[in-house]
C-alpha cells in the first residue's frame, strides 16, 4: 500500500507555509531516528529526537513541557519545569519501557560526556511515553539500550513516519496510529524561522475523528463496526530555532492542543496528553560566567507561534495515522489505516 502524507491526498490544515521536508527536523541541527521491533509477538520500539549537532548536556536548550491530561509516565519533565533547559536527547517508547530507555539515555550521555572532556555527575534523561498493550506485549519490554543507541546512530532528516519506532504499536482513533511530524515557517523581523512538531499518537475515540473539518471518524465508526473511547495517550515534541525564554516556550507549547482538539479529541479521562518543547535559538552553554544573556520574541508577536504550533500539530496526527499500514495484533485482531478509506468525502 503505498505511503502517502496528508498534502498528496489534497489536505492542508492551516494556513501558514512549511519548511522544505515538512518535518521537526526543518529546524537546524535536529535529527530523529527510529529502532523498530516487529516479531508477530511485538509491535513497538524507541524513537529518539537528536536537538543539537552538539553535545546538549554541555550546550543546554532552553526547554518547556506541559501537561495537558497526565495520565502517562513521562520521564524528565520535573527538571525541565524548573530550571528549563534541556540535556539530552528526547526518547519515545512504551510505557513499560521508560525505565529502560531513561537508563540508556544515561549512559549514552555518559560516553558521550567522556568522549568530550566533560565531567557528568547527574544528568536528566527525557523519556516520553504511549500505551501500545493492545498491539504489543509490552510486558515483556522489549526495548533494550541496544535500540536506542540504533535509533540514536540512523538519526536524520528526512526520517519514516508512521508505525515505526515508538509508533510501531500505537492506535489513533481506532486505526492504526504512529510517529508523524509536520512543521510551519514563521516571518519576524524580516527573517524566517522554524517551528517542528513531531507526534506519537495513540489517543481518540473513532467517531470524534475530524479531518479538515469534517467528521469524518462518524462514517469509518459504521465501516469498521468498532467503537474506540478516547483513551490512549499522545505525545507531542515542539522543536524551533526561535529565541524564546522557558515560559514563553511554554505558551507555545501549549497550544499543541489546539491541534489535538482540531482533530476531534475531548481529552477524556484515560488519555495523557504530554508536550515537550525546546529552542535551539538560545543555548546556555557552560562555563564561568554569573550572567548569561539571551535574547527573546517581544510577547505580543507571539501569535504566529501559537498558530504554528497548532496547524504543525493537526498535521503531524494525520500524517501519523495516513503513513502507518495495517497491523495484525498477537490475538489475530486487524487494526486498519486511515490511509484505506482515503479519500473521505469532503476532506479535499
Amino acid at each position: 500500500m503505498e505511503r502517502k502524507r496528508a498534502r498528496e491526498f489534497g489536505i492542508r490544515t492551516g494556513r501558514m507555509p512549511t519548511g522544505p521536508l515538512n518535518k521537526i527536523t526543518d529546524v537546524p541541527g535536529v535529527l530523529v531516528g527510529h529502532a523498530t521491533i516487529r516479531d508477530g509477538r511485538h509491535n513497538t520500539g524507541v524513537t529518539v529526537i537528536l536537538p543539537s549537532e552538539g553535545n546538549v548536556f554541555r550546550d543546554k536548550l532552553v526547554a518547556a513541557s506541559f501537561v495537558h491530561n497526565g495520565f502517562g509516565k513521562t520521564a524528565g519533565t520535573v527538571q525541565i519545569d524548573e530550571l528549563g533547559t534541556l540535556e539530552t536527547p528526547i526518547a519515545l517508547t512504551n510505557t513499560l519501557n521508560v525505565g529502560a530507555v531513561s537508563d540508556a539515555l544515561v549512559g549514552y550521555m555518559t560516553e558521550l560526556c567522556e568522549k568530550d572532556g566533560i565531567p557528568l555527575r547527574s544528568v536528566n534523561p527525557v523519556v516520553g511515553e504511549c500505551n501500545d498493550a493492545g498491539l504489543n506485549a509490552i510486558e515483556d519490554r522489549a526495548v533494550t539500550a541496544e535500540h536506542v543507541r540504533e535509533a540514536i546512530r540512523t538519526a536524520c532528516a528526512d526520517f519514516e513516519e508512521g508505525g515505526v519506532g515508538a509508533g510501531a504499536g500505537t492506535r489513533c482513533y481506532g486505526l492504526k496510529g504512529g510517529i508523524g511530524s509536520a512543521s510551519r515557517i514563521v516571518k519576524l523581523d524580516g527573517r524566517d524561522y522554524t517551528l517542528g512538531v513531531l507526534v506519537q499518537s495513540n489517543y481518540g475515540a473513532t467517531a470524534d475523528l475530524l479531518i479538515g473539518g469534517v467528521p469524518a471518524g462518524e462514517e469509518i465508526a459504521r465501516r469498521i463496526r468498532e467503537e474506540k473511547e478516547d483513551e490512549g495517550s499522545i505525545m507531542v515534541v515542539l522543536a524551533c530555532d526561535i529565541p524564546l525564554s522557558a515560559r514563553q516556550l511554554r505558551r507555545v507549547v501549549r497550544r499543541c492542543s489546539v491541534g489535538i482538539a482540531r482533530m476531534g479529541s475531548y481529552v477524556g479521562h484515560g488519555s495523557g496528553e504530554v508536550f515537550l518543547g525546546f529552542s535551539t535559538a538560545n543555548v546556555i552553554r557552560s562555563g564561568e560566567e554569573d550572567i548569561v544573556s539571551f535574547s527573546c520574541i517581544r510577547e505580543d508577536r507571539i501569535d504566529a507561534l501559537f498558530r504554528a504550533a497548532g496547524e504543525a500539530t493537526e498535521e503531524a496526527i494525520l500524517n501519523s495515522m495516513l503513513c502507518a499500514d495495517p497491523v495484525t495484533a498477537p490475538d489475530g485482531r486487524r487494526v486498519r489505516s486511515l490511509r484505506e478509506f482515503m479519500p473521505l468525502e469532503g476532506t479535499r
